[in-house]
């Protein structure tokens, strides 16, 4: 049986690309680049890349890029920006729970919730964060976003969704488990060839405090979080609990 992510970007490859959270995408790269001391030669794993728009964009600036992900049609729409573009770059279809790569990046990177946390269990989503950290060389870097635990307790997820709604997707929030931090919401959606669906979808939350631990039991030596603005990444933003989203940059 499919899980609501496979069936979500099972055929939404255009429409991916035309929601409005992806206009950001340069500036994030902008962020992203500083983070690696604008280090030409280093080599980076997009885990979770969907059409690539991080991957391509880093590519256009010089980086050697791997991009992975689960979905066929999020890949196939990335090929395709690749080509057009002339960009020379491996998209890679791979479940992130279990990436065979070992220490072969100097950057790893999980944006927009690329795979974590959108996983059934915490054990899942763990492998994720594992799987990352042995592709990565020593002293490599990890930069992600993931959703803010701390949003929920403070502000109306529906609320939200309604201010901010994607063009393609509406989701409405049923019910937050204040047991296990996960959102139990629906989602109706068009596919890239007109067809509604409506899913049930849960995504986990995480508090800062479950990401540090998580990533000191993995070694990281260093490990800071932000709040995480679309298009608009800084280490200025300290992380609030009207932040929808944390930035998380560790290096090991």
């Amino acid at each position: 049986m499919k899980q609501w992510y496979e069936i979500l970007f099972e055929n939404y490859g255009e429409g991916y690309d035309n929601e409005p959270f992806t206009s950001g995408t340069s500036a994030e790269c902008d962020f992203i680049e500083k983070e690696l001391n604008y280090n030409k030669t280093l080599t980076i794993l997009d885990v979770g890349c969907g059409t690539g728009r991080h991957s391509l964009e880093l590519a256009k600036r010089g980086y050697k890029v791997t991009g992975v992900d689960l979905s066929q049609a999020q890949l196939k729409r990335a090929r395709e920006k690749a080509a057009h573009a002339k960009l020379s770059l491996e998209f890679l279809k791979c479940d992130a729970r279990e990436l065979k790569f070992k220490n072969r990046f100097d950057a790893a990177l999980m944006l927009c919730e690329g795979g974590f946390p959108l996983m059934e269990t915490d054990e899942m989503n763990f492998e994720i964060l594992k799987g990352v950290t042995n592709a990565l060389k020593p002293q490599a870097k990890l930069i992600f976003t993931t959703l803010n635990g701390l949003f929920p307790l403070f502000n109306s997820l529906n609320e939200f969704y309604g201010e901010n709604g994607f063009d393609g997707a509406q989701y409405k929030s049923k019910t937050f488990d204040l047991m296990t931090f996960r959102d139990y919401n629906i989602t109706t959606f068009k596919d890239d060839d007109g067809r509604e669906h409506t899913i049930k979808c849960n995504e986990r939350y995480y508090v800062p405090s479950e990401i540090t631990w998580l990533l000191k039991s993995l070694g990281y030596k260093s490990i800071e979080i932000f709040g995480a603005k679309l298009g608009a990444f800084s280490r200025e933003d300290k992380l609030t609990t009207a932040d929808f989203e944390m930035l998380v940059v560790a290096e090991r």
